[in-house]
């Protein structure tokens, strides 16, 4: 026995109506200063820390961030751990 499934065109689908949120054109403004312009359902600017325009991915520059020192605590642990010369 074969089941068949008939799809209707869309064109008899319609959408409901007052449910769907507004599409509005937003700024975008990054931190380094870069603005652009998107389409959002948010309805209001938005500001954002990292954008294409600065971010290491696509710019090819690491940032190396040091949190508390957390990175010289890495390094001198396991620096000690490997037998080799201690750091700091």
């Amino acid at each position: 026995m074969m089941w068949r499934v008939y799809f209707h065109p869309r064109s008899e689908l319609p959408m409901k109506a007052a449910i769907h949120p507004d599409y509005k054109e937003i700024t975008v403004t990054c931190t380094c200063g870069n603005t652009f312009k998107t389409g959002s359902t948010l309805g209001q600017d938005l500001q954002v820390e990292v954008c294409s325009n600065c971010h290491p991915f696509y710019t090819g520059k690491q940032k190396m961030v040091d949190t508390a020192g957390r990175v010289d605590k890495f390094r001198k642990k396991y620096a000690a751990a490997a037998g080799g010369p201690k750091v700091g």
